[in-house]
């Protein structure tokens, strides 16, 4: 197989595999607060909100940490053992103690870092300038069928259930657990890519360079090579933290992690919380969550395709997000009521601005999907871009600052009225948005100047 071609295919790979993984664990966390609720009477004392706040915490404290294990073992079992800690997760479910929920909680949130950075350095290494952003878009299209089919799982196995009995919970995490297997053991079919020659002087120097290092480190002992290593996997991370790429980029992964939280977790709640909407409001968090994912995959898809064509580059593809996202806010705003993000089980009984709809409120849901893969295809394309040489640390810091504004954003949720926190989206958007535009100009210039050097 060509060069070209074993890459697309370990994209292919890669994609698939995370859907898998995610299928499980996106519905495990779609679904785990009503299952608490089933039998939080018991021995069981579990929150689900507060396990979404251990899992963020701890994946932004190890995020910087990651890029030590990925360049110890590899992106490949980093990946593999990650997975497993997800599977883990899941499998608790079964027989559900507190102790272990909270454990497990723990676990996810160290796999999730490690996972997304090696996610982040296979993408780059197995893409060129010129199919990163065809790459990204294909993953996250593949990627997010996983919100597609969870929901869709979970809408069928448990559609006319009052309430969720032991046999019930135990067969959907028995089966999601092997789902999320399945994800795991896919990783073992990427293949490492063909090296690429070195085209210029400068690449040549750098290859020299690494040869030497290379040396260097043979006359030492293993164990001084891979702390050596580590040391200088986490040092390049901090160092890149404060680079002006990054910091202008930081802008537009703070406001992900925001949305994230938002379409994810309060939004679904804002459904189900609707009194409105009748008997059928709690069922209608699994088909918002549909929505979003045919938001996600289209945009997936459609969005890599033209960040390669559009000579504009990465620009307008954001800037769709951004509209997207301000019209979904705007709908939101008036279609569903301030308090239903707090509001208790019964549901809210307050009034929207207009008469609640849930046409408007599945429209809405499939707008916030399509505008978050806007924002996440177009970052992962920039950040592999920009950080190409070191791209396991550079999406380190990507995912430590979209997840310690997720934790934040779990933990404003629980006090907010609604307005206030399409308030906060409004803004982040903002300059989330002007910030990418900035930062994609610097990328237009390194372009620019990596196609004079190879002429």
């Amino acid at each position: 197989m060509k060069p070209e071609g074993k890459k697309f295919l370990n994209i292919i790979i890669l994609g698939f595999s995370f859907m898998f993984l995610f299928t499980a664990f996106q519905t495990c966390g779609n679904i785990e607060q009503t299952v608490i609720k089933s039998f939080n009477s018991t021995e069981f004392h579990g929150s689900g909100y507060t396990s979404m706040s251990i899992i963020y915490g701890v994946l932004s404290a190890f995020s910087l940490v990651a890029p030590v294990v990925v360049t110890v073992i590899g992106p490949q079992l980093s990946m593999f053992f990650s997975g497993l800690m997800y599977s883990c997760y899941i499998a608790m479910f079964i027989y559900p103690y507190t102790w272990s929920f909270y454990a497990a909680s723990v676990l996810v949130g160290l796999g999730a870092a490690v996972l997304w950075t090696a996610q982040g350095n296979v993408l780059t290494i197995n893409s060129t300038d010129n199919t990163i952003g065809r790459n990204s878009g294909i993953f996250w299209a593949i990627f997010q069928l996983s919100v597609f089919f969870g929901n869709l799982y979970i809408y069928c196995a448990w559609h006319g259930h009052v309430h969720i009995t032991d046999k019930d919970r135990q067969t959907v995490f028995i089966s999601l657990t092997v789902i999320s297997l399945v994800g795991c053991f896919l990783l073992f079919l990427i293949r490492k890519p063909d090296p690429e020659p070195a085209p210029s002087e400068a690449s040549q120097a750098l290859l020299q360079s690494e040869q030497t290092d290379s040396m260097d480190s043979t006359t030492s002992s293993p164990r001084t090579a891979l702390c050596s290593q580590a040391v200088d996997a986490f040092v390049k991370a901090c160092k890149i933290f404060v680079t002006k790429e990054m910091l202008l980029l930081s802008f537009s992964i703070a406001y992900t992690g925001l949305e994230l939280t938002f379409y994810s977790g309060v939004y679904g709640t804002c459904i189900g919380a609707m009194a409105e909407f009748g008997h059928d409001a709690k069922s209608l968090i699994g088909i918002s969550g549909i929505c979003i994912g045919v938001g996600e995959i289209l945009g997936g898809g459609v969005f890599g395709m033209l960040n390669k064509s559009s000579r504009f580059g990465r620009n307008p593809v954001v800037l769709l997000g951004f509209i997207t996202h301000y019209v979904a806010f705007y709908l939101i705003f008036i279609n569903i009521a301030s308090d239903a993000p707090i509001a208790p089980e019964a549901g809210t009984d307050l009034p929207a601005y207009i008469k609640p709809s849930v046409q408007l409120a599945l429209f809405c849901s499939f707008l916030l999907g399509l505008g978050d893969s806007c924002f996440n295809t177009q970052l992962l394309s920039i950040v592999g871009f920009m950080f190409r040489n070191n791209s396991a640390p550079a999406f380190a810091v990507f995912r430590f600052i979209q997840s310690i504004m997720a934790a934040v954003a779990f933990f404003y949720s629980n006090y907010l009225l609604l307005h206030w926190q399409l308030l906060i989206l409004v803004v982040a958007g903002f300059f989330g948005s002007i910030t990418f535009f900035m930062a994609e100009t610097l990328a237009q210039s390194m372009r620019r100047e990596s196609d004079y050097n190879t002429i």
